[in-house]
């Protein structure tokens, strides 16, 4: 995408631009119902909704900061979910990925035949008269979603974003930004992860693209891997051809790249840690130093260099993808490595909380983490070992949906290596069916652990796992919470906070 006209030039009318801007979603003036708003993706959506004139109100199981938030800004939440209750005056239903087709507030809006769509489907008709910016991928989608922000944010764009997490940097995990590039022609940015759940992502309407990686996750909706890949492929497709601003920026390695890009109208390049990659990408342990270089203006190969914020190789490689795309929106290289070297992390994305000082004296140093799939668990737990250096490792993990963690279960068992105690609590069962809730537990990880040599246990309640965790850490100790489910609240308790759940 060329760079952005300065905001004293005119320039002439642009095609693409019209035909986005006659599409565009118009949502001012009705009423939107979100059901599970209190989610960090459909709380920034409801804002985005709002600040675009829509009058938005929304549910959720139980109250929290998120929930507090909104109803502080105007936004009224009621947490009577199982009644089935919409609000009289209501045109549109919106509802996320984690909301069951049965859910009654559901029924009654089929009942009442007001519209009713998902969280995705939202996104994409949010991106309607935007430039899109869609990045898809197994793990990674938040961090680099943020960072790309943070970047851009910093060099001078007002981009909008809605991203799964709380990014510190930005003010929270949403952003509503202008609907011009510096008042140019060229329409606003619009950042959003692109989920495969469900085949979500294929409701995005993107100009421009990212697939960090792609790996099996999600067995119970795809069945195989090879259906993952050709939902990446379908999603790829959804951007424009090179003449019209489509591109797509790929992992070379581990994204399937020559199966999902293949025959694609659009621009793409690649980006890894191979040399062969058109952006290639290295991070050095000693130093935390990421470079990444590749073609820059013509003028051959360029390398620019910055240090990690965040530790671990799979970081430096978010990074590197945030930093080529923001290359390609027009920023500046040292504007966009200096920015991305003060990147202060998101919410639960190998997010350091603090100490916890022991009873008999010292400290152990206490982690949260979002990750739920077998590659994450490695990534977080590798990097957390070269980066802190514990005396040991200890890791609180909760399987996040039965079907998962049957599907990876032998993955799952090889990813705790680098732990020397891990914690299971029961899975986090959300939308499974009772069916596959009895065709595996927690306990068969635990066996499979320890089969490997891993001191494993399966511990519950939370307050139980608190407790075993004041009893066997000790000074120097480094003690991670892992899951994408309420996990989280043993962190904080342990840390002497309060939790609820």
């Amino acid at each position: 995408m060329p760079a952005p006209s300065r905001a004293d030039e005119q320039p002439g009318p642009n095609p693409v631009t019209a035909a986005r801007d006659s599409c565009a979603w118009q949502i001012a003036g009705r009423h939107v119902f979100l059901v599970g708003i209190g989610g960090c993706g459909m709380n920034g959506l409801a804002r985005m909704l709002a600040a675009r004139g829509a009058i938005c109100s929304g549910s959720d199981r139980v109250p929290s900061p998120l929930t507090d938030a909104l109803t502080a800004d105007g936004i009224a939440v009621t947490f009577a979910q199982d009644s089935g209750e919409l609000p009289a005056q209501c045109d549109l239903v919106i509802a996320s990925a984690a909301v069951p087709g049965d859910h009654p507030q559901l029924q009654t809006a089929t009942s009442r035949s007001i519209e009713l769509i998902r969280y995705a489907q939202a996104i994409g008709e949010l991106m309607l008269g935007r430039t899109g910016v869609s990045v898809a991928g197994t793990h990674g989608k938040s961090t680099t979603v943020a960072i790309l922000a943070k970047v851009l944010v910093d060099c001078g764009y007002d981009p909008s974003l809605v991203v799964g997490a709380t990014c510190p940097d930005l003010g929270g995990g949403s952003r509503t930004g202008s609907e011009r590039i510096n008042g140019s022609n060229e329409p606003g940015l619009l950042l959003a992860e692109a989920c495969e759940f469900q085949r979500s992502f294929h409701h995005h309407h993107p100009t421009v693209g990212c697939i960090l990686n792609v790996e099996e996750d999600h067995l119970d909706i795809y069945g195989s891997l090879d259906a993952i890949v050709e939902a990446f492929h379908q999603f790829a497709k959804l951007l424009p051809a090179a003449e019209d601003e489509g591109y797509l920026l790929i992992g070379h390695e581990g994204a399937h790249r020559t199966v999902v890009a293949a025959g694609l109208p659009c621009k793409v390049e690649t980006i890894g840690f191979s040399s062969q990659a058109d952006w290639t990408v290295r991070f050095d342990p000693d130093s935390r130093l990421i470079s990444v270089s590749g073609p820059d203006l013509g003028e051959g190969r360029v390398t620019h260099e910055w240090p990690a914020s965040l530790p671990g190789e799979h970081n430096a490689y978010n990074a590197a993808c945030a930093a080529v795309l923001a290359h390609h929106f027009g920023c500046e290289w040292d504007r966009i490595c200096r920015s991305i070297e003060s990147f202060a992390g998101i919410d639960r994305r190998m997010q350091r909380l603090g100490h916890r000082t022991l009873a008999g004296g010292g400290s152990v140093v206490v982690y949260d983490d979002y990750g739920h799939h077998p590659t994450e668990v490695d990534a977080t737990l590798r990097a957390l070992q070269a980066h802190e250096k514990p005396a040991r490792l200890v890791c609180v993990f909760q399987p996040h949906q039965h079907s998962r963690t049957r599907f990876l279960l032998d993955q799952f068992a090889t990813s705790f290596s680098s732990a020397d105690i891990v914690i299971v609590p029961h899975i986090y069962f959300v939308r499974d069916s009772e069916a596959e809730k009895h065709r595996v537990s927690a306990a068969d990880l635990v066996d499979r652990l320890r089969q490997r040599g891993v001191q494993a246990m399966h511990i519950y309640p939370f307050d139980a796992i608190v407790e075993q965790l004041e009893n066997v850490c000790r000074p120097g100790d480094l003690v991670v919470v892992m899951g994408a489910g309420p996990v989280w609240q043993v962190a904080r308790r342990f840390l002497g906070g309060k939790g609820s759940g």
